[in-house]
């Protein structure tokens, strides 16, 4: 299950570059027009007219294709990537995906998660939007702001433009020379200063908007995060009632049972020893299976490797283990990692059909990873009560990461990380 990463890094001395264009408009006006951000917010405006051509262009050729009507429909998803890569010119503040991870593979489940989203059909308006409308107006704004380059240089392209093609006309006015040319390059000089603000704030302004529709929103995220912790802490409880109820009932059922019919055997006669020695020794049996399954004892006073041993040891697929610590986990990592190997060599028990295993236990920077590795048939699908949902909310409960892979035809390699100081 994917764990999400989050990375501080300290600030350095000295001027930094502004993370927004929002930002670079309150700073002062030598550092922003110094700067690189008008000229950024200049390349976003101007870029969105090839966006908007290209989607309309491909649109327009989906439209004529039989049977790609569906494909129209989820057309708005790649723009919206395109748009949320985008923002990068004007906000670097990473904008993610509103869109939920179908909870089974393949193409039918993604398709109907996707027609079950708003984010879906969010995506689909605002390109309808974007390229009827807004991106033509963003090109106003960005030829307006080149309008005020042109004042600037016009020196330039007045000394370029061929004689007979002169005077040049600049707003109603015939320009000839040299001190007409400067006379315009003044008024280049205040209006473009002006007009990189007003584009900017612009740019801005049209990338919060692009935000607040194509990227997913604290809240959505604060919003998800919780009901996904929600239902793990219920399927933990409800596996921890189902756990109690299976060992009373084992208690009740066999254990207690046989241990009362020992004892009445015993009173009866002592020609029966025999008899009782065997239901004794079966009841122990059952005893000690019924603890393995809650807590080992060899885990708590020898620690993991010799409990790792006993286990490989007891199970019917011949198991390699390797476990390099130079010093002994934390209880409850100790205890996790040891119940991720015990459900694991489980499975390839029963479902794997492999002719080997190989147990690695070893510390890596701050995290104990766990990988067991079976040359069995692959094809492990959490979905089929192979007991890997459980594992995975144990490994949650201690902020650790469950890694499952299992092709077809093998070989399944199951990779847990769980935190050295958890």
């Amino acid at each position: 299950m994917p764990v999400a990463e989050v990375r501080l890094q300290q600030a350095q001395p000295g001027p930094a570059p502004a993370p927004t264009a929002w930002y670079a408009l309150t700073r002062h006006p030598r550092r922003f027009l110094g700067s690189w951000w008008p000229w950024r917010s200049l390349g976003y405006l101007l870029s969105g007219v090839l966006v908007a051509s290209l989607w309309l262009a491909g649109v327009l050729v989906l439209v004529f294709v039989p049977a790609a009507g569906i494909v129209v429909l989820l057309a708005g998803i790649p723009f919206g990537r395109v748009e949320r890569w985008r923002l990068r010119l004007v906000d670097r503040t990473p904008a993610l995906s509103a869109h939920r991870r179908p909870g089974r593979p393949g193409l039918w489940a993604w398709l109907a998660t996707r027609f079950r989203e708003t984010s879906t059909w969010r995506e689909l308006g605002y390109a309808l939007l974007f390229s009827f409308g807004l991106a033509w107006l963003d090109l106003c704004v960005a030829l307006l702001v080149l309008c005020g380059a042109y004042l600037l240089g016009f020196p330039l392209v007045l000394h370029f433009t061929p004689v007979e093609y002169r005077p040049v006309e600049v707003l109603w006015w015939d320009v000839t020379g040299n001190p007409e040319s400067l006379l315009v390059t003044a008024a280049g000089v205040v209006v473009l200063p002006v007009l990189l603000y007003l584009g900017t704030a612009y740019a801005a302004g049209r990338a919060a908007l692009t935000r607040s529709v194509l990227a997913r929103q604290p809240e959505e995220f604060l919003r998800a995060e919780v009901v996904q912790l929600n239902r793990s802490r219920a399927r933990i409880l409800e596996a921890s009632d189902a756990q109690r109820r299976r060992i009373e009932r084992d208690l009740h059922d066999g254990a207690q049972q046989r241990l009362t019919g020992l004892i009445m055997t015993l009173g009866l006669a002592r020609d029966l020893v025999h008899r009782a020695y065997d239901e004794a020794n079966q009841a122990l049996a059952e005893l000690r299976d019924l603890v393995r399954g809650i807590a080992p004892r060899v885990l708590t006073d020898r620690g993991l490797a010799p409990a790792l041993d006993e286990l490989a040891g007891r199970c019917a697929v011949p198991v390699d283990v390797a476990v390099r610590l130079d010093a002994r986990p934390p209880e409850p990592v100790e205890t996790a990692a040891w119940f991720v190997v015990a459900e694991a060599l489980t499975n390839v028990v029963r479902h794997s059909r492999a002719g080997r295993a190989r147990v690695t236990v070893e510390r890596d920077g701050d995290d104990l990873t766990v990988e067991v590795r079976d040359d069995g048939i692959g094809g492990a699908d959490p979905g089929r009560g192979s007991g890997l949902v459980g594992l995975a909310d144990r490994v949650s409960v201690l902020a650790g990461r469950i890694l499952l892979t299992s092709p077809p035809g093998g070989p399944t390699v199951l990779r847990v990380e769980l935190p050295w100081a958890a």
